[in-house]
């Protein structure tokens, strides 16, 4: 049987030409995890920070707070009961107050003040010299039937305020003011008209951001009742005190530290999602034949010594720009090319870690002429 050189040559060509492709089914290229975007946290209101409650590299969930910042606190000047709740959490405490003359108000348990005058104490000089701060005995001046006890709060002139401290009276009346108990005329100091105490007006500075009483509770003198913080919250939303991540991921950047100042709309922290994970890998010229976006890859993390890991990937990029490879003479690699391959990351995945891509059978120009023949 003849066989003719031609088809000898045919045959050994095209068993060349296989063998060159078994050896470029697949390359592989070495790489770092990356990240494909961030997320920036933004304060949301100005502040001192109290306290950060996370570090960089730290792995967080939406909504974990990263830092808070120290608010101020309005405490009850005296005890009594709270009325007039005007504020709500992201008000302005300064607009509050110039629209309703405070944030809230406090009954105080004393009830009633005398606007009291000297003019007609019994006629003696030390009768005439009264003292703020001096205990007194109250008496209705009409017919003695109400009767209590108080105190001097401030003195102008002859004139001077007496705040009630004990006992009932009717608004309006007037009422005898003595040294002693006895009431007797000798120790009399004065006499005035009785009038209710006005309530105590509670105001604040910066945005409220929350409150401790409501309408109608009883406080004590030095109960919390409202806490605020610096500048204005946006469209009087209250986002409260603390800076939280908006997204699952990892801590980047941290821009706050305990008792420093934050501005308002300042980035506070930056956030790679967990999502965004992606190796960035280099190539060298003479392979970049061999992959194109959209081939199908596997990427081994070295995060394991004992078992291989792998995990699919995907082409999404090959960077058109060069990058000079380091090294001299001999050891020069040329240039190289950035690759990248988004992958599905698990919990095991870090940011840096190393990476080695190694592309699948059936991939680049080899395929587009395997398919052609």
């Amino acid at each position: 049987m003849k066989i003719s050189f031609r088809r000898i040559a045919a045959g050994a060509a095209a068993c060349l030409l296989l063998a060159q492709g078994a050896l470029a089914e697949s390359i592989s290229f070495s790489g770092t995890v990356d990240v494909n975007g961030t997320v920036e946290v933004y304060a949301p209101i100005g502040g001192t920070v109290e306290q950060v409650q996370a570090e960089v590299g730290q792995a967080v969930k939406a909504g974990d707070v990263l830092a808070t910042l120290s608010t101020q606190k309005v405490y009850a000047p005296e005890d009594g009961v709270v009325t007039g709740v005007f504020g709500v959490p992201g008000d302005s405490a300064e607009n509050v107050a110039a629209r309703y003359g405070a944030v809230m108000y406090i009954e105080g348990e004393r009830r009633y003040t005398i606007a009291a005058s000297t003019e007609n104490a019994y006629n003696t000089t030390e009768n005439k010299f009264v003292r703020v701060g001096e205990r007194v005995y109250l008496s209705c001046y009409s017919d003695g039937a109400h009767t209590g006890e108080g105190v001097i709060t401030s003195i102008q002139g002859t004139d001077y305020t007496v705040e009630v401290t004990d006992g009932e009276f009717l608004i309006g009346e007037t009422v005898s003011v003595f040294r002693e108990e006895s009431c007797k005329a000798a120790s009399r100091i004065g006499r005035g008209a009785l009038a209710r105490t006005n309530p105590t007006a509670v105001t604040g500075s910066g945005s409220i951001v929350s409150l401790a009483v409501s309408d109608g509770d009883s406080v004590r003198r030095g109960d919390l009742l409202f806490e605020t913080l610096d500048g204005a919250f946006d469209g009087f939303y209250m986002s409260g005190s603390a800076l939280a991540a908006q997204t699952d991921g990892v801590v980047a950047q941290l821009n706050v530290q305990q008792g420093g100042n934050v501005q308002k709309d300042s980035v506070a922290a930056v956030i790679y999602p967990a999502n965004a994970m992606r190796v960035v890998a280099q190539i060298s010229e003479s392979d970049l034949g061999s992959i194109r976006e959209g081939d199908q890859v596997t990427v081994e993390l070295l995060w394991n010594q004992d078992e291989e890991v792998t995990y699919d990937g995907v082409i999404t990029g090959i960077s058109h720009i060069a990058t000079e490879s380091a090294g001299n003479g001999e050891n020069a690699d040329g240039v190289t090319y950035a690759v990248y391959v988004d992958f599905e990351a698990d919990e095991n995945t870090r940011y840096g870690m190393s990476a080695i891509v190694t592309t699948k059978d059936g991939t680049g120009d080899e395929a587009d002429e395997d398919a052609e023949q």
